[in-house]
């Protein structure tokens, strides 16, 4: 199998995850009641039992990006974050509050890397409005596909331990140690 870099991975998940939101929004979210009028905003991205949310490596190497664009204040309050709730998931618990999300600022990467979970959600008042499960199904098989093109796996985790994981092999190449094997298919062209 030749895989592919991850900088063109990136940008066709790009391009996977802006059609993917132009339908949920032109179709379904239209429908749905508006995050700012919302009486408890954030609640669904930060209430530990209903955030469950699972992306690929490949999502994570997104998020990262926006991350790494951050101030080094929120930088460090996202890592600290996210190494909390990937701790509290590896000490057996299914449950966390997204490490993305800030009260008063919302999505840190809505724009750039959102998850396709969180893209297909939103508060709708009724069932009939929903969107139809097998939307997100096709996008999230999309990403997966092209995750195992770009690294030859397609396992999805939990956003703070995909986070803390890509994280981690970033750190470890900048301080000169080798990327887990797992990792390294993403130098192969």
């Amino acid at each position: 199998m030749r895989f592919l870099s991850e900088t063109t991975a990136l940008t066709r998940l790009s391009a996977i995850r802006d059609g993917f939101r132009q339908r949920v929004v032109s179709e379904y979210e239209l429908r749905a009641k508006d995050c700012s009028t919302c009486e408890t905003q954030g609640v669904c991205c930060t209430d530990e039992h209903f955030v469950n949310v699972r992306i690929t490596q490949l999502e994570a190497a997104a998020i990262k990006c926006v991350i790494d664009n951050l101030d080094v204040r929120q930088k460090q309050a996202v890592r600290e974050r996210v190494n909390a709730a990937s701790e509290k998931i590896s000490s057996g618990t299914e449950f966390f509050a997204c490490p993305l999300y800030v009260k008063g600022t919302g999505c840190l990467v809505h724009d750039q890397a959102k998850p396709m979970p969180c893209i297909f959600h939103a508060c709708y008042e009724s069932r009939d409005d929903l969107p139809p499960e097998e939307l997100l199904d096709d996008a999230e098989a999309a990403v997966a596909d092209l995750n195992t093109k770009t690294y030859g796996v397609g396992t999805m985790l939990p956003i703070p331990t995909a986070l803390a994981n890509t994280l981690r092999t970033n750190s470890n190449a900048a301080d000169g140690r080798r990327a887990p094997s797992s990792d390294r298919a993403s130098e192969r062209k």
